[in-house]
């Protein structure tokens, strides 16, 4: 049907004692001009006959608003009904007659957007004025109107304009006023987007009856600063987006923010109501290691000392803190709650808290992005990137893989500053803020950021050149001041990491750390419907690291997906290919041929080995994967939602986004009860035993396997050091390649074979003297063997270490090596 080429809407409240005289005088006028035209009236919540008269009327189309909430809510319905190419706006009253419409008319004829009828140039004529108080408030407010927010026009509140019909709607969509500013809150966007806008002359009278009341100056008052604090959203420019923060619609606490923190919750609900005494099953160690991370940070910064290093643990040449992850972005601010409540409880608030937060951030981005107005589908998209079988998998015992709330807000920036933004330097600075921040938070998950940015910048690049080579004019510029806010607020810190004490150069990983294209296809270990340990298990390294696991009906249906949003949507396009691109190389620099002997060279070999990608887990850039496939869904949830969809292929296409989903759900994670700290350590004992800058030798030494001394330590408040140790340092003797955990020496190995393999070995003079050796190494005051299942078999390898029988005290067995009659 071809629209007409005049809709004229009128805005009604209670107006049926002049509604009638006015339809009847707009009729008669576009009676007798011709052409094709519509008259919509938009009801703002009458409560006398008003609905009534315009129904009596067939040529008007009538609609309504729930009820009374302003001019502005009444226009916005009103131009969202219309087809028109261009669209009238004129009051109820009919101030200014039907006959200047031909003046407007020559405004749009000469190449502008919009023609706005004026009371205040010079041209114009009035019949019965307002009353001397209104047209003096009239004048202060469009002087504080031109000075705020929309220069150059006089009189913005005559109620006769014309405007380009798409334009229009474009404007009156992207509004949120519901008050008389309406009128400067659409100008301030046609201003804003670069649409030339015609101020006219016309005659006009004021007519008795008028709906402004005395708060009603007031209220528009107001509008203007909420206008001045936040703009109004660009929808029209050539950007796709809005590209400020204060440029587009506030996204308000969603019940999606409350499901993504029950499923948190439920996550989690192991360790709800004891996380000090429950233990993460399948964090294995990791559980410790976090633990002691955030209390040794809390410790330093209690006491005044460096955060970026500690010999608390690996003593005695310490720990790079800043080359572990300690994520100082939180462990710092959070050291009052950690000191207060301990680090357990800290550590599962975070966890609990920031999966949630990360669920949040994604919605926001998927919501302003990809699927405005279309809230369920973005939650779709922000639980399958939050909740994705990998991060699931990590949110065992990697807080910095599950904390990724700064991600989509960095993603953001980054699209502002390629689409162009109004304000890149503003826009540049808080990129380089936000980037400072997730380095202190994660510095791999900020490399996998930056991997996916450049995956999908090169597939939009492919599908969209135009904009690539748009994108270009700003974008490094932008970049470069980012760089030069955030290089200062890391400058130091990454000194530290990479050339202070016990910092190293790259991370060599196990090989059968790249994922299995099986593992792709297959199901986690912790899936609730479909879930298989065994499979699981075989294809990954353990079940922390179990970095792909999306099922082959996701798979399937991110393929449907593509192919039938394929033309219409480029940024579909881009998405498939960064899935595609980053699972690929998640597949490291040999991909094994399933069923088969054969493995071919992957993409992942031309980069393998690189500065800081030489440290890279090649698994977990699968991880890239699940906002980009959340996304994926996201997008095809608001196409089946949208109004012109047959029900069945609605219905049909959102049962298949439902089965694809259904075996991802993740069961709760699995958690167990973990021994006591010995009173040993809780009661103080240990205080008779090491003295002021002694360690204390823990039975066996904490390592990547038994990280368990760590807490005697942390229940202890740091009172002793610690040899040995769970966390990242050099191989040592000059070569810096970094390793987990602390190279053993002689009697951290007899110890750690008797633990592993059970036997207890003869240990003979030289032993005990290599023993002693390792001890005053150490500086260690004393020996302690905690209860355990190889409690008989360690205890007697220690009696043959030092050479006498040790001492129960406090549930511990302990061997003081201050008596110089305790070695030989």
């Amino acid at each position: 049907m071809t629209p007409p080429d005049l809709s004229v809407v009128i805005p009604a409240y209670d107006e049926e004692r002049r509604l009638g005289r006015t339809l009847d005088a707009v009729l008669r006028h576009l009676r007798d001009a011709g052409g094709s035209w519509e008259v919509v009236v938009a009801d703002d919540g009458s409560t006398d006959g008003t609905p009534a008269l315009v129904a009596a009327r067939p040529e008007v189309r009538l609609v309504s608003g729930d009820r009374h909430r302003g001019k502005g809510h009444a226009l916005r319905l009103g131009v969202a009904a219309t087809t028109g190419r261009r669209i009238l706006l004129t009051d109820a009253d009919l101030a200014a007659p039907m006959e200047e419409l031909a003046v407007l008319e020559k405004a749009l004829a000469d190449g502008h957007a919009a023609a706005v009828g004026s009371r205040a140039v010079p041209g114009a004529a009035l019949g019965r004025r307002q009353h001397r108080v209104r047209e003096l408030l009239g004048g202060a407010g469009n002087l504080l109107i031109r000075a705020t927010a929309v220069p150059g026009i006089r009189d913005t509140q005559c109620g006769f304009k014309l405007l380009d019909g798409d334009k229009a709607r474009a404007a009156f969509a992207a509004s949120r006023v519901d008050g008389w500013a309406i009128d400067v809150e659409v100008l301030r966007h046609f201003h804003r987007s670069g649409w030339p806008v015609a101020e006219v002359p016309v005659r006009w009278s004021h007519q008795p009856g008028s709906k402004i009341r005395p708060s009603d100056y007031a209220r528009f008052l107001r509008d203007l600063v909420r206008l001045r604090v936040r703009r109004t959203p660009d929808r029209d420019r050539p950007r796709v987006r809005p590209t400020h923060d204060r440029d587009r619609p506030r996204i308000r606490p969603a019940p999606a923010d409350a499901l993504f923190l029950l499923l948190s919750l439920a996550l989690y609900s192991g360790r709800l109501l004891a996380p000090d005494r429950r233990y993460l099953t399948d964090s294995l160690q990791d559980q410790y290691q976090w633990e002691w991370f955030f209390a040794v940070t809390a410790d330093n910064v209690a006491h005044l000392r460096n955060p970026l290093f500690t010999d608390l643990q690996g003593y005695p040449d310490g720990v790079n803190l800043m080359a572990n992850t300690v994520m100082p972005g939180l462990s710092v601010p959070l050291t009052p709650l950690t000191l207060l409540l301990g680090p357990a409880l800290t550590l599962a608030l975070v966890m609990w808290l920031g999966l949630a937060a990360t669920a949040s951030a994604w919605y926001r981005l998927v919501l302003r992005r990809l699927t405005p107005g279309r809230p369920a589908a973005a939650t779709v998209g922000a639980l399958l990137a939050a909740f994705a079988p990998p991060m699931v998998g990590h949110a065992n015992a990697h807080p910095n893989f599950t904390l990724l709330f700064m991600v989509p807000p960095i993603i953001e920036r980054v699209l502002r500053l390629a689409e162009g933004t109004d304000r890149p330097a503003r826009t540049a600075v808080t990129l380089g803020l936000m980037t400072a921040y997730q380095l202190f938070l994660g510095e791999e998950a900020l490399l996998l950021t930056a991997l996916g940015l450049l995956l999908f910048a090169a597939a939009y690049t492919a599908v969209r050149p135009d904009a690539a080579r748009s994108a270009l004019r700003g974008l490094p510029r932008g970049l470069a001041v980012a760089a030069a806010v955030c290089l200062p607020l890391v400058l130091y810190p990454l000194t530290w990491q990479f050339s202070g004490p016990q910092s190293y150069t790259g991370l060599p990983h196990d090989p059968a750390g790249a994922n299995s294209p099986l593992a792709l296809l297959s199901f986690a270990e912790r899936s609730l419907i479909a879930g298989d340990a065994a499979r699981a298990n075989a294809l990954s390294v353990n079940p922390t690291e179990q970095n792909a696991f999306y099922g082959w009906p996701l798979a399937l249906l991110a393929c449907a997906v593509t192919a039938a949003l394929w033309r219409r949507r480029p940024a579909v396009r881009a998405l498939a290919a960064t899935a595609a691109g980053a699972a690929l190389l998640s597949l490291g620099p040999r991909v094994p041929v399933p069923f088969t002997d054969t493995a071919l060279p992957g993409p992942w070999g031309l980069l393998d080995g690189l500065p800081l990608l030489d440290s890279v887990l090649v698994g977990r850039l699968a991880l890239i994967c699940a906002p980009v496939l959340g996304m994926l869904l996201a997008l095809a949830v608001a196409d089946l939602s949208a109004a012109g969809r047959r029900a069945g292929v609605r219905y049909a296409g959102l049962a298949a986004v439902a089965l694809a989903l259904l075996p991802l759900v993740p069961a709760p994670l699995r958690s167990e009860p973990r021994p006591e700290v010995p009173a040993f350590f809780t009661s103080g004992a240990w205080r008779s035993y090491v003295r002021d800058g002694e360690s204390l030798v823990p039975v066996p030494l904490p390592d990547p396997t038994d990280a368990r001394a760590l807490r005697w330590q942390i229940a202890a408040r740091f009172g002793f050091r610690l040899p040995g140790g769970y966390f990242n340092r050099p191989y040592g003797d000059g070569d810096r390649t970094g390793v987990y955990g602390v190279p053993l020496r002689y009697t951290a190995s007899v110890l750690v074979d008797v633990r592993d393999f059970g036997a207890v070995p003869e240990i003979d003079a030289a032993g005990r003297e290599r023993a002693r050796r390792d001890f005053a190494y150490w500086n260690a005051g004393a020996v302690v063997l905690g209860p355990g299942p190889d409690e008989r078999r360690l205890r007697a390898a220690v009696e043959k270490l030092v050479g006498r029988p040790g001492s129960r005290v406090g549930g511990v067995w302990v061997w003081d090596l201050h008596n110089d009659s305790a070695m030989p």
